[in-house]
């Protein structure tokens, strides 16, 4: 069983994969660092001092067994910054592939193009002249 899971995982496609997602686990953390703290605070400055992760709709009141009350809310402006996030990792993932796309294109128009096969005339020419040669 060791051997086995030796061979899976010496492949190169679960090695891929695994720093694929690793890659993107991070970079999804550092967009969403980049919309919550560096893209969101000045729009909403723009919208009349709106933080997007303090919007909130509180449907109920809650009181918890120590006496204290807690709202209980919706708390659409995360996912609203949550909305923005996706859409910029989706665009970065967008441009990435493209970008690969037209590397692979590139190398396609660049590889030396395949010898022309001989007619079945010229096989049968150097058939001849091979055999003359003999």
């Amino acid at each position: 069983m060791f051997q086995e899971f030796k061979k899976f995982i010496s492949r190169g496609n679960v090695i891929e994969l695994a720093v694929g997602l690793i890659m993107a686990t991070y970079f999804g953390a550092i967009v969403k660092s980049l919309v919550s703290d560096i893209i969101m605070p000045p729009v909403g400055y723009l919208i009349a001092g709106v933080d997007f992760a303090e919007l909130k709709l509180q449907i109920a009141e809650k009181v918890l067994a120590d006496g204290t009350v807690e709202a209980v809310t919706i708390n659409y402006g995360t996912f609203i910054n949550t909305i923005i996030t996706f859409v910029i990792v989706a665009f970065a993932i967008f441009m990435v592939v493209r970008l690969y796309n037209n590397l692979l294109k590139k190398q396609e128009e660049e590889a030396p193009p395949a010898p022309p096969v001989p007619t079945p005339q010229e096989q049968l020419l150097t058939e001849i002249r091979d055999l003359l040669k003999k």
